[in-house]
């Protein structure tokens, strides 16, 4: 049976805004790994401590010499030079002033696509719930919150931990794996940063400007004893501190549904991102790269090479805003519809706070990653008007979580409506083959019968345009969409 949604309100999607950093791999290694860029200024010591203490490795002169020359192959530098995907795993983590120092408040999942000069950033909710399999005997399945994979090799929390998910960056490659699971995604290599680190890097720049959508109150925000304090936040642009820049990124149950939600906290992250990029590559940032390091270097840990850090950063200082696709997993609640996720007892137990991927398998998600993400820039060039309805009487509201998933990714997008009934999914097409490769994209993703539509054959439902590409989302589709 199908899980019932009642129709959401959403916003045009006609005007896709990317409000993520002018580049996102270069904001990620220009404000956790500034120093990268800016070694001349400090004295070699200085920098091979910082790199020891976040990677675990001293410098390698002659080894980076030569990679920067010829990168070896499966290197980040090398994929970039070659037009490979690389993948990157965010992660954010509470540190030692909370109670759960290993928990990932953040998780965020980068791709880098060289062929078509884009990148994509996909939060991951730290509720999604998963089956993890981190242990020596890979039929023993811990299920638990997709947050707890990164504490498992430095903690208790479950016995006799796999091998490769051991020793100082065990907690990486378990996330990596967990992560990997949901999203199909290979990763490269993995940032992960504490609370404390991010807090004393805005403070060293001197806090940053981030301007709220709406208002941010929240009466549940964690203190640094076990227990919660209110914290208040007008809307509009303000001046943050870091104790304020971190309360904007992991305040979690604000009053505002447009801020509580999965996409206004993913948001709220990524603003962030952007406020600190801007303010750390400017020549006062610039001028503060050893304060940086000190604030970053005891609480920012990563398997990452220089090379590596110097190749994203080289490839992505100068990528355009409409480059940038921001994603997120979310649920129906608050801002939007939701897309591939819902929230139900999925194995925690009643009460608990969870989301649930709609497809247990994780077919659907893995292939958005692959292949609904990165559209052939030619495909939306077309910019083919595509209107998304829906067919399958059993899945109310699946138009528009298709709509809410297709958003971000450049198609021209009106809203989505209810059909009349039907079994099968259909590409009705009213341009007269005007679109092709939009035409031959959704037949591609989303199975179902090619059709050359008129305004009035076949009968349109109440709402529905009548032009460009329309795709009839049928009970054939809802199926696959959980997983049948």
């Amino acid at each position: 049976m199908f899980r019932a949604r009642p129709k959401r309100a959403r916003r045009s999607r006609y005007n896709v805004s990317y409000r993520l950093t002018r580049s996102v791999p270069a904001a990620v290694i220009a404000v956790l790994l500034l120093g990268v860029i800016l070694a001349t200024t400090l004295t070699y010591k200085r920098f091979d401590d910082f790199m020891q203490a976040t990677t675990g490795h001293h410098i390698n002169p002659i080894g980076e010499v030569v990679q920067a020359v010829e990168p070896a192959q499966g290197t980040i530098a090398y994929k970039l030079k070659h037009g490979q995907l690389v993948n990157v795993l965010l992660l954010g983590m509470g540190g030692y002033e909370n109670d759960a120092p290993f928990l990932t408040d953040s998780i965020m999942a980068v791709t880098i696509d060289p062929r078509s000069n884009r990148v994509s950033m996909a939060s991951i909710p730290r509720d999604l719930v998963v089956h993890m399999n981190l242990q020596n005997n890979p039929d023993r399945v811990w299920v638990n919150k997709i947050n707890a994979a990164y504490e498992v090799p430095y903690t208790n929390i479950i016995c006799c931990v796999a091998s490769q998910y051991t020793g100082p960056n065990g907690g990486g490659y378990a996330a990596e794996h967990e992560v990997g699971k949901i999203t199909g995604l290979t990763f490269d290599r993995f940032i992960a940063i504490d609370f404390k680190a991010f807090r004393d890097m805005v403070d060293t720049l001197g806090g940053v400007d981030v301007c709220l959508t709406t208002d941010l109150d929240d009466n549940e925000y964690p203190n640094y004893s076990n227990g919660y304090k209110p914290i208040h936040l007008k809307a509009g642009c303000q001046h943050l501190t870091g104790e304020q820049a971190l309360e904007v990124a992991r305040s979690r149950h604000a009053i505002q549904p447009q801020q509580s939600s999965d996409f206004g906290r993913a948001r709220r992250q990524q603003d962030i991102m952007e406020a600190i990029k801007k303010k750390a590559t400017t020549v006062n940032g610039f001028a503060k790269a050893p304060q940086l390091l000190t604030a970053l270097q005891k609480n920012i840990h990563t398997d990452m090479t220089l090379s590596d850090m110097k190749a994203i950063y080289d490839w992505g200082k100068n990528l355009p805003d409409s480059s940038i696709i921001r994603l997120a997993l979310t649920a129906p609640s608050g801002e939007g519809g939701g897309n591939l996720l819902d929230s139900y007892d999925c194995g925690m137990g009643a009460g608990v706070s969870q989301l649930c991927a709609d497809d247990p398998t994780f077919f659907m998600i893995h292939k958005y990653f692959a292949a609904g993400i990165f559209i052939d820039p030619k495909t939306l060039a077309e910019k083919a008007p595509v209107q998304f309805v829906n067919g399958a009487t059993n899945f109310p509201g699946l138009d528009q979580r298709v709509t809410t998933m297709f958003d971000p990714v450049g198609l021209q997008l009106a809203d989505p409506v209810a059909h009349r009934p039907s079994g099968q999914t259909l590409i009705l097409d009213y341009s007269g083959g005007k679109f092709p490769l939009t035409t031959k994209w959704l037949n591609d993703w989303f199975g179902g019968t090619v059709v050359s539509a008129t305004p009035t054959n076949p009968a349109p439902a109440a709402g529905q345009q009548t032009y460009g590409v329309v795709v009839v989302l049928g009970h054939d589709f809802a199926l696959h969409w959980l997983g049948g």
